[in-house]
């Protein structure tokens, strides 16, 4: 009798330590897919932001050499 109880006791604690395992398992699974995600959204934030950063200093550019010219051409 005492040699069962000592045996279900054993499977119940592996099973236990097999559940810890597997959350820990995926707690680092979803850690490293946040991350990832994170990067990604992060880099292509930045890729847009340059973006429109680099078309309104084009615009910008355009406009002020386009009065230069004119004023140029004006005088």
């Amino acid at each position: 009798m005492f040699f069962s109880q000592k045996v279900e006791t054993d499977i119940q604690t592996d099973k236990q330590k097999d559940k810890q395992k597997d959350k820990q398992k995926d707690k680092q699974t979803d850690r490293q897919t946040d991350r990832q995600t994170d990067r990604q959204t992060d880099r292509q934030t930045d890729r847009q932001t340059d973006r429109q950063t680099d078309r309104q200093t084009d615009r910008q550019t355009d406009r002020q050499t386009d009065r230069q010219i004119d004023r140029q051409i004006d005088t």
